[in-house]
């Protein structure tokens, strides 16, 4: 019989960024006869509509707290959902996944677990830290995006290094490039007159360096006064968000950084550009990154987390520091002043995610790690 895998993730929400389109790829190209797939949340926005795209049951115990009367309710629901469905293999992500729902799903009877880690542990808070050490012989195995992100997590959590492997986010290639995405033009994103567009995906937080990036912008904007930079992403942090946009209107860049909030069609924002630019100060593996080589877009990354396993420098693109705006607009530039050499960074770059960053490579290697785990 096909073994049960259920994720459990802190959060799920419609738009289907980071973690959430990362999993539920994984549930969509899981071998169907061989495993069935299940997933749980604490928090959510999901309609009955959103859960039937899912392709699988999608159960919803709220969670506010970890040691209040409904934590209570949540954590005796999960362990009757383990023990009633004959859940094989829980899948964590995310803190309160690895170190709240793990131990009842261990209590609950799963014989395996396993603890994705998908960042530089930057959510983390103390006590957090401390759990993720005590915790780590409960993982059975843990999976890490990049092999940066699994060095931090043996450094910091203390794990076996024998339990911890790299599966690194995979997307479709198919869905990026002029061809694939639906026209959008550079009117509709505010840089209609624009000579060149530059473009950033990304929430809007402090760590994700849109204020390094204004910096370099206003550096480029001096030779090239037409350039636009359009930032797509939701303003997690307001107060970061309005002193962004204060930094903007003093350089005098209004018509040069355009702000278009969170957006669904990234694809196409993808194809209206020139190059991409991801100026984070920390990442576990951007999906942006990859999403922007597969369309072909040449490069400009911050030299954090999993990016250079990526990016492969004067290749497919450049690294440079975090924080460094001078250097981060000296290889835009580099760019949109050599067409020609940008765009064979971009062929590059689509032969480097067609090779490596597929779904079908990270499901592969997810599927070696349940059967071994399993003993199928």
């Amino acid at each position: 019989m096909p073994a049960h895998i259920l994720f459990l993730i802190d959060s799920f929400f419609g738009s289907y960024g980071g973690a959430e389109g990362a999993l539920a790829r994984i549930v969509a190209n899981l071998p169907r006869d061989r495993y069935r797939c299940s997933v749980v949340t604490f928090n959510t926005d999901f309609t009955r509509n959103h859960a039937a795209e899912l392709a699988c049951p999608f159960h919803v115990f709220p969670l506010d707290r970890t040691y209040d009367a409904k934590a209570v309710r949540a954590a005796l629901s999960l362990r009757r959902y383990i023990r009633d469905e004959g859940v094989d293999l829980v899948h964590t992500f995310f803190e309160t996944s690895d170190v709240w729902g793990a131990p009842i799903a261990k209590l609950a009877g799963c014989k395996r677990i396993i603890s994705s880690r998908r960042d530089m542990g930057i959510l983390r808070r103390p006590i957090h830290k401390l759990l993720y050490r005590l915790l780590g012989p409960l993982y059975d195995q843990v999976q890490t995006v990049s092999n940066e992100v699994g060095a931090f997590a043996i450094r910091a959590d203390r794990l076996d290094p024998s339990r911890v492997i790299t599966v690194y986010n995979g997307i479709d290639p198919s869905r990026f490039g002029p061809a694939a995405a639906p026209v959008v033009t550079r009117e509709s994103l505010g840089a209609g007159s624009a000579s060149h567009v530059i473009l950033s995906v990304g929430n809007i937080r402090r760590v994700k360096g849109c204020d390094t990036l204004i910096e370099a912008a206003a550096i480029v904007c001096r030779q090239l006064p037409s350039a636009c930079f359009v930032i797509a992403g939701d303003a997690n942090e307001p107060e970061y968000y309005r002193a962004l946009r204060a930094r903007r209107d003093a350089l005098g860049l209004q018509r040069n950084i355009v702000f278009l909030g969170q957006r669904t069609d990234i694809p196409s924002l993808l194809a209206a550009c020139d190059v991409f630019c991801l100026p984070s100060r920390s990442e576990g593996l951007s999906n942006a990154l990859l999403e922007a080589m597969a369309s072909r877009l040449p490069v400009v990354a911050t030299r954090v987390g999993g990016n250079p396993e990526v990016v492969r420098e004067g290749e497919s693109g450049y690294l440079v520091d975090s924080e460094d705006a001078p250097a981060m607009a000296a290889r835009l530039l580099d760019l949109l002043n050599q067409p020609e050499q940008a765009a064979r960074m971009g062929e590059a770059g689509r032969a480097i995610v067609e090779a490596r960053f597929t779904v079908q490579a990270m499901v592969d290697r997810m599927v070696a790690a349940y059967d071994a785990l399993l003993d199928r």
